[in-house]
C-alpha cells in the first residue's frame, strides 16, 4: 500500500485535515498519486488496492460521508469499466478524481447562490462551528450589497467557531461571538439559523457538530428558521439498512488535559438533529424537504448506491 495514502489517513486521523471537505480532497489526492504509482499486473489486484486504500480511510475518520462517497464514485467508475489495462484504469482514476472535485466546487457555487437568497437585508444570521458552504453563501450575500449581521459560536472544545468569526470580519461583516452556552440568550435575536453538515441521513437527519441538535431546537422553540446547508454528497447510503451514522469519539484531553483520575470524560465530536428541526436542507438540488433526501439522491446520484 502507498505510503501517501497511510499519512494521509493519518493526518485525517489526528485532525491535521480538518472539514468535510478537505478531508475528501486529500483522500482523492492520495488515491490518484496510489493509481499513477501502482505496481499492480492485472484490474483484480488493481482493484485489491483501491480497495484496501477505502478500508485505511474509512478507519480514519468514522464521521466522513463526503470522503467515503468520494472513493466509491472512483471505485465505481474503475469497477465498470470495459478496460483490463491498468495505465488505462490508472488514468480512469484520475479523471474520475478531478469529476468529482469539479463536481463538488460547482455544488459549493450553487449552494451559496440559492441560500444567499434567503438572507435579505437587515438580517441576523445564527450560525455554529465552521462551514466553509455555509461562509460561501454568507460571502455571496454581502457580495451582492445586502447588510446583515452574524452571530457565531465559539463551538467547544476545538473552538472551530473561532474560524468561522475570522473570515467573516475579513468579508467585512459585523459578527458578534457568544460561548456555546449562550445561544439561548441570543437565539431570539437571529431571524435565520444556519449550519453545515458532516452527514445526512435516509431519513434526512443531519449530523453536524456537537452542539447543532440543542441549536435547532432552541430555534425551534422560538419559531426560527433552521437550514441544513450541505452538498447532497454527504448523503451516507449505508443509514439506509437502518445502520446509525457513528459519532466519532473525540480525545478527552481536548476538555480537560489534567481531569481527576476518577472522572468520567466524554466527547462526541458530533450529534443528529431530527428532521423535524429542519426547514429545510440547502442543497445542489435547490432547497427540499430533508425527508426528500433519498428521493432526490436516487435521482441526481445513483452510483451511491452502487458499491
Amino acid at each position: 500500500m502507498s505510503e501517501i495514502v497511510k499519512d494521509t489517513a493519518e493526518r485525517i486521523r489526528i485532525l491535521q485535515v480538518q472539514g468535510a471537505r478537505n478531508v475528501a480532497i486529500a483522500a482523492v489526492k492520495a488515491i490518484q498519486t496510489l493509481a499513477e504509482k501502482t505496481r499492480a499486473k492485472n484490474k483484480a489486484a488493481f482493484l485489491s488496492e483501491l480497495k484496501e486504500a477505502q478500508t485505511i480511510f474509512v478507519a480514519s475518520r468514522e464521521t466522513e460521508p463526503l470522503m467515503r462517497n468520494a472513493i466509491r464514485f472512483i471505485n465505481t467508475k474503475v469497477q465498470s469499466a470495459g478496460t483490463e489495462k491498468v495505465a488505462e484504469l490508472s488514468r480512469l482514476v484520475f479523471s474520475a478524481a478531478e469529476q468529482f472535485l469539479t463536481d463538488l466546487d460547482t455544488s459549493r457555487e450553487y449552494i451559496s447562490e440559492i441560500g444567499a437568497k434567503r438572507i435579505h437585508e437587515g438580517m441576523v444570521i445564527f450560525t455554529h462551528c465552521h462551514s466553509s458552504t455555509v461562509t460561501r453563501m454568507i460571502a455571496k450575500a454581502k457580495k451582492q450589497g445586502k447588510t446583515f449581521k452574524v452571530i457565531c459560536t465559539e463551538t467547544r472544545p476545538a473552538f472551530q467557531g473561532r474560524i468561522t468569526a475570522k473570515e467573516l470580519l475579513d468579508l467585512g461583516i459585523e459578527t458578534t461571538f457568544i460561548v456555546d452556552s449562550a445561544a439561548r440568550t441570543f437565539i431570539g435575536d437571529a431571524d435565520l439559523v444556519v449550519v453545515g453538515a458532516d452527514a445526512i441521513t435516509s431519513e434526512g437527519n443531519v449530523v453536524n457538530k456537537i452542539g447543532t441538535s440543542a441549536i435547532a431546537v432552541l430555534a425551534y422553540e422560538a419559531r426560527k428558521p433552521f437550514y441544513a446547508v450541505s452538498e447532497l454528497l454527504k448523503f451516507d447510503p449505508e443509514t439506509l439498512g437502518g445502520e446509525c451514522e457513528k459519532i466519532e469519539q473525540r480525545n478527552t484531553v481536548e476538555i480537560w488535559s489534567e481531569a481527576p483520575s476518577k472522572l468520567t470524560l466524554r466527547n462526541p465530536a458530533f450529534d443528529v438533529t431530527p428532521n423535524r428541526y429542519i426547514h429545510g436542507l440547502i442543497c445542489e438540488e435547490g432547497i427540499i424537504a430533508p425527508q426528500a433526501v433519498v428521493e432526490v439522491m436516487r435521482r441526481r446520484y445513483p452510483w451511491i448506491f452502487l458499491v
